[in-house]
């Protein structure tokens, strides 16, 4: 694939740190760092995902049987109220 050149100091002594602390290499400590902050990221985008889907549950509940969304009979045929 491609190649990344990482041109901040501090950036890169962190990736020694960390590389350092867990027994690996720059690169491993940096695809560890990642793998981490993605899967936190898709836990929260998974966690707001099931919140939004209670929310909707919790509305369908409050709908009456055999209503709709359609509001055709509010507008005209141009999309303007009647």
């Amino acid at each position: 694939m491609g190649q990344l050149n990482i041109k901040d100091d501090e950036l890169i002594a962190k990736a020694k740190r960390l590389a350092e602390r867990r027994g690996t290499t720059t690169t491993g400590a940096l695809r560890l760092a990642l793998d981490e902050a993605l899967a936190r990221d898709e836990a929260e985008i998974a966690r707001r995902i099931a919140a939004i889907r209670a929310i909707s549950e919790e509305a369908s509940k409050h709908v009456l049987p055999g209503r709709t969304s359609d509001h055709s009979d509010l507008y005209d045929e141009h999309g303007a109220p009647k």
